[in-house]
C-alpha cells in the first residue's frame, strides 16, 4: 500500500511539473528580400521549412505592398498543411535612409500559441537603431513572453553599434519576459552583447554560422555568426537550439540564395 501511494505521488508531481512548464518553439529566419522575387516554389519550400515550429520570425520583408502580400501567400501556404496560422506584418521601419526601410513578420499556430495584443515597432531607440525592432507578445499554455524581431545594419556599418541599446530595452518593458532574436550581423561573443548578458539573457547558438558564402570552400559553404537568440534565462529555459541547412536541399549555392542569403535558426523552450 506505502509503495502504491509513493508511486501515485510521483505521477502527481511529474503531471503538476509538466503542467507548469509551457515547451514552446521558435523559428527565426531573415528571408532576404523577402516579397514579389520570391516564386511559387520558393515559397513552397519555405512553408515546408517552418511547417513543424509554433511561432515563426522573419526579417527582411520589402517595405513595398509586394512584402505583406507574399507574407499572406506563404501563411496561405502553410494553411494546406494541417495546421491553421495567423500573421502580422509591422509597419515600415522609419530608417532615415529609404533604401534600407523594411517590414518584419510574425506567423504563428492558433491553436497552439495565443497573440496577446498588436504587435509594435520598439519607438524607444528609432533615432540610434535603423530598423527598430517588431516586437509581439505571445502566450503558450498560460505562459506569457515577448519576441522582439531585429534586422541590423550591414557589419560595414557598426551594428553594434545599434546593438548597444538593447541592453536598456528590458528596462523599459521590466514586466515582460523578452527574447530577442534576428540577424544581428554581429556574432554573439562580441563585447557589445555583455550588458545583455549581465541582465541575464542567454545566447541559444555559440560558435554557429548562419549567414551564407556565395561559393562553398572545402564543402564549408557558411560564413559568419549573424543569427542567434537571447532570452531571459530566469522566465525561459532553452530546451534545443538548432540550425536548419536549407542549402542542401539544393545542387548549388546560387540556386540556394534564390530562397535566402541566410539560414533559419530554432530552440525550443521551457516557459516559466
Amino acid at each position: 500500500m506505502l509503495f502504491q501511494k509513493q508511486n501515485i505521488a510521483l505521477l502527481v508531481f511529474l503531471f503538476l511539473t509538466l503542467l507548469s512548464n509551457a515547451q514552446v518553439s521558435v523559428c527565426s529566419w531573415n528571408l532576404m528580400n523577402f516579397g514579389k522575387s520570391k516564386s511559387d516554389n520558393a515559397l513552397e519550400f519555405i512553408a515546408n521549412t517552418l511547417n513543424s515550429y509554433d511561432i515563426v520570425a522573419i526579417q527582411e520583408v520589402v517595405a513595398g505592398p509586394g512584402g505583406a502580400q507574399k507574407v499572406a501567400d506563404l501563411v496561405n501556404i502553410l494553411n494546406r498543411k494541417g495546421f491553421h496560422w495567423d500573421y502580422e506584418v509591422s509597419a515600415i521601419t522609419t530608417s532615415d535612409n529609404p533604401s534600407s526601410r523594411e517590414r518584419y513578420a510574425f506567423l504563428w499556430k492558433s491553436s497552439q500559441v495565443k497573440k496577446i495584443g498588436k504587435g509594435w515597432l520598439e519607438q524607444t531607440f528609432q533615432k540610434e537603431i535603423d530598423r527598430e525592432p517588431f516586437m509581439s507578445t505571445f502566450e503558450y499554455k498560460g505562459k506569457q513572453f515577448t519576441i522582439a524581431s531585429f534586422h541590423a545594419v550591414p557589419k560595414k556599418k557598426h551594428p553594434e553599434s545599434e546593438i548597444k541599446y538593447f541592453k536598456q530595452i528590458p528596462c523599459h518593458y521590466p514586466k515582460l519576459h523578452l527574447l530577442f532574436t534576428g540577424d544581428f550581423n554581429c556574432p554573439q561573443s562580441h563585447s557589445v552583447f555583455t550588458p545583455l548578458k549581465n541582465l541575464g539573457y542567454s545566447n541559444t547558438l555559440t560558435n554557429q554560422k548562419t549567414s551564407l558564402r556565395q561559393k562553398c570552400i572545402n564543402d564549408d559553404c557558411l560564413a559568419s555568426e549573424y543569427d542567434n537568440m537571447f532570452y531571459d534565462n530566469r522566465s525561459m529555459k532553452l530546451i534545443k537550439s538548432e540550425v536548419v541547412l536549407f542549402y542542401k536541399s539544393f545542387s548549388t549555392l546560387k540556386q540556394a540564395h534564390k530562397i535566402s542569403d541566410h539560414i533559419p535558426n530554432w530552440s525550443s523552450f521551457d516557459v516559466k
